[in-house]
């Protein structure tokens, strides 16, 4: 059965935050399969382009944390970015890998330019139902549409209060980050017609002492997957799928 990113589900959709980095080096083809391996039910990966107009999968602007060199990576060809980061994906490398999973987008830049070839990868690949856009642009979705209907839309907006201009603006979904995901909120969300999911850890690498949750970006424990579990989201993003694959055993 093909993956659908709207129907209906007793529990969760686990998707695997930056493919899966605590399985494998994050947004790696080793950390999709060990993803699947660990059932999720999709992956969430970062697109960024290159200096000769490559789309790959890479979170950071640079690559200052991941190889040390502080270059952009919209500096550097795929050539050059390869000699950094040899396990990098490109976008339908990262298809590819996903086939028969869900795959989250996040698109990392806010130009429209951008959605076309992103839109032409996803046909000739076959994955536009399976796939959902992460736009950080409300001005985004209407260019997005414009090119395909069938396409999921989810916003990462900012403000955790911004679920009816999301809504208003055509997004399927909404992303509330854990420390943020309130049942008030969650109830709005729901209100307006959204699916809701929530980011696990702060939106951070390093997390700040006395802030909730106590853990970075991508990590939780068992105890606050169970108080996530009262909101009941749509989906929860984390790195390690398989904490919640064994709350489902």
């Amino acid at each position: 059965m093909a993956f659908a990113w709207m129907e209906p589900a007793a529990h969760p959709l686990v998707i695997a935050h930056r493919g899966g980095a605590l399985l494998a080096s994050e947004n790696t083809p080793a950390a999709f399969i060990a993803a699947r391996s660990a059932g999720a039910h999709a992956v969430e990966t970062d697109v960024r382009r290159t200096a000769d107009g490559a789309l790959v999968c890479v979170h950071d602007a640079d690559l200052a944390r991941l190889a040390g060199d502080p270059r952009r990576v919209d500096e550097l060809s795929l050539q050059e970015l390869r000699c950094c980061l040899p396990a990098v994906m490109t976008l339908d490398e990262a298809l590819a890998v996903s086939k028969g999973l869900g795959v989250l987008l996040d698109v990392k830049m806010t130009d429209s330019a951008i959605l076309a070839p992103i839109m032409a990868l996803l046909a000739e690949g076959e994955a536009i139902e399976r796939t959902m856009l992460g736009l950080r642009d409300l001005a985004l979705i209407d260019a997005a549409r414009m090119r395909s209907d069938a396409v999921n839309i989810l916003v990462f907006l900012e403000d955790p209060d911004s679920a009816p201009q999301a809504r208003r603006a055509g997004a399927d979904w909404f992303r509330l980050w854990e420390g943020a995901a309130t049942a008030l909120r969650a109830a709005t969300a729901r209100a307006e017609g959204l699916r809701l999911a929530v980011m696990v850890g702060q939106p951070r690498s390093e997390p700040l002492p006395g802030e909730y949750p106590p853990f970075p970006v991508g990590h939780i424990d068992h105890e606050g997957l169970e108080g996530l579990a009262a909101l009941k989201p749509d989906a929860i993003l984390l790195d390690d799928p398989r904490l919640i694959a064994s709350t489902h055993s």
